[in-house]
């Protein structure tokens, strides 16, 4: 192609500007043609009308309110915090649709609930309905944060709450995505749902579903809260029922791994309540999968004591059956159980002797627990812990449990025998665990162990026995404590004891004899044929007229035989 000529090029540069020129002008003539249309009157009266639809950000009552409340705040609340003027004032500042005066009625409450320790009158909740559905944020942490607080100190009744129609914006609070308002809220829910009726009303209100997914929060405060929350829940049977339903087990069992010493209390806590109703077992222990069971087992070795405390607690509510209780034991549960026992903590001591209480009933787990560890741990507690009941109580049936033939000999020989006979020095005789004390150390006196018995036998002991013996008021520790003196009698060493008080063995005695349950009249006989072959017994005896209370039983007990023997023959006949 050739080149152009001087007179090509140059109409060719005048076309080029020539459309330059054009665009430049229709552009602006679009800008000329939108400047006028916008100021054409038509567009001008809709927008004035549309304008009247909304109310001025501050109205002109709000602008006055706002500035007597500020002075009502400068003068120091010369009137009371909590006043007529003030609550008017926080009503219209918390339903306004200005962020800045409901912020200015959030932080009021927030001030109040932190600073001054006053209940929050009824009246004063209505502005929080308005404050906990703003669209505003901070306006919805500040308030939902003072709402917490009124309600930790109890500043607050916490039905009245749920009454005033506060329950509803707080869990539309729980699905809000800032992790402030998240965490309040389920702080609120939390300490709500300690009460029944309102643990209800969060289940009713479709509370559980957003909880069960803020417990999978990676925000620490928020899973704590909200785990804390289920836990309270887990204290209505019906809202159970729903956590079950809406897969809550699951979540809960592995928050028990959660790093969060707190997540997992909670959660081991809310299991327990749940494992509490035998019902949910199954759900809870599927045969397929035992990962709760060995997690549990796993939390017994925990650092912090409220944790493996609240283990052994969920452990014995699930160890109803045979099978589980053996699953337990092959897992290796004793070690962990014997290290518990000396825990410097009371509950975690209370709460593993309870579970080795449920663990030794059954015939299948006895010779395993039995071991010279267990009973050397068990010994060792009773001396440790001789005046706290539920250890003493829980303690005495293990070992009872334990005692079979086989085992008989290993429970003599630890040094269980001896930490029972001391705690009797130190129980209380109106208390239960008194009479497991008594029963326990009766069944092995009976089964071989007296002679172990009498060489921690010193004069307190006798003297504890005997004066058991005499308080036939407490039946079952009267009779047993008389019980394990007679298989000690005719040890050297007890019948010098013993001599110390024959007169009180007298009387004890007497009323044995005497009385309406055959197995005290013949508990009483033996014991008087035993004593009578001493010497000083003897002469005691015959100066007391026993021969002659021996003689009336043996009349009345004649007279029975032959009114028996009567009422025989005429049946037969």
């Amino acid at each position: 192609m050739g080149q152009l000529c001087g007179r090509c090029m140059q109409l060719l540069r005048d076309f080029m500007a020539f459309v330059q020129r054009m665009s430049s002008d229709l552009v602006q003539g679009i800008k000329e043609c939108l400047t006028l249309i916008s100021k054409c009157f038509c567009l001008k009266q809709n927008s004035s009308k549309a304008s009247q639809l909304y109310k001025p950000i501050l109205q002109p009552h709000e602008r006055v309110t706002a500035q007597e409340f500020l002075q009502h705040i400068e003068t120091g609340f010369e009137m009371s915090a909590l006043g007529r003027d003030s609550l008017e004032a926080l009503r219209t500042l918390a339903f306004s649709e200005n962020p800045g005066l409901q912020q200015s009625a959030a932080l009021y409450y927030l001030h109040m609930s932190q600073h001054m320790n006053i209940s929050l009158p009824v009246e004063h909740l209505e502005p929080f309905y308005a404050l906990l559905r703003s669209a505003d944020l901070e306006v919805q942490q500040m308030s939902s944060l003072s709402l917490v607080n009124f309600l930790l100190e109890g500043n607050i009744d916490k039905e009245l709450v749920v009454q005033m129609g506060l329950l509803e914006p707080i869990l539309d609070l729980l699905e809000s995505e800032d992790a402030t308002v998240q965490c309040n809220s389920c702080a609120c829910t939390m300490t709500l749902a300690v009460s029944e009726s309102n643990r209800e009303a969060i289940g009713a209100a479709q509370g559980v579903t957003p909880l069960l997914s803020l417990a999978n929060s990676y925000d620490p405060r928020v899973q704590q809260n909200a785990v804390g929350a289920i836990l309270n829940l887990t204290q209505s049977e019906k809202i159970q029922q729903v956590l079950c339903k809406e897969g809550a087990l699951p979540v809960l069992a592995l928050l028990l791994e959660s790093p969060d010493s707190e997540v997992q209390y909670y959660s081991c806590a809310a299991l327990s309540n749940v494992a509490a109703n035998v019902q949910y077992h199954e759900a809870m222990l599927r045969p397929s999968n035992r990962f709760l069971l060995r997690t549990l087992i796993s939390l017994l070795s925990s650092s912090v004591d409220k944790v493996s405390s609240q283990a052994c607690v969920c452990l014995r509510n699930l160890a109803t059956s045979v099978n589980i209780q053996a699953e337990m034991v092959a897992e290796d549960v004793l070690p962990k159980l014997c290290a518990l026992l000396a825990s410097g903590s009371e509950d975690v001591r209370r709460a593993s002797i309870a579970l080795l209480w449920i663990l030794s009933e059954h015939p299948r787990n006895q010779d395993t627990l039995a071991c010279a560890e267990l009973l050397q741990s068990l010994g060792m507690l009773l001396l440790a812990h001789k005046t706290d009941p539920v250890i003493v109580g829980h303690t005495a049936c293990i070992i009872k449990n334990l005692s079979v033939s086989k085992n008989r000999q290993r429970i003599i020989e630890s040094p269980c025998v001896e930490g029972l006979l001391q705690t009797m020095l130190s129980t209380n005789t109106e208390e239960d665990s008194l009479h497991y004390v008594t029963s326990c150390l009766a069944e092995l006196a009976k089964e071989g162990a007296a002679l172990h018995m009498v060489q921690w036998m010193d004069e307190p002991l006798t003297k504890c026995l005997v004066r058991l013996a005499g308080q036939l008021e407490h039946t079952e520790p009267s009779f047993q404590a008389a019980s394990i003196i007679q298989h000690m009698i005719g040890h050297e060493k007890m019948m010098l004891l013993l001599k110390r008080h024959i007169r009180d063995i007298q009387a004890y005695l007497k009323n044995f004899l005497t009385h309406r349950e055959i197995r005290f009249q013949q508990l009483g006989i033996s014991t008087f044929s035993r004593l009578r072959e001493d010497p000083e017994f003897l002469l005691e005896f015959r100066e007391s007229q026993m021969d002659k209370l021996l003689e009336q039983l043996r009349q009345q007990t004649e007279e029975t035989q032959e009114l028996l023997r009567a009422a025989i023959c005429r049946e037969d006949s």
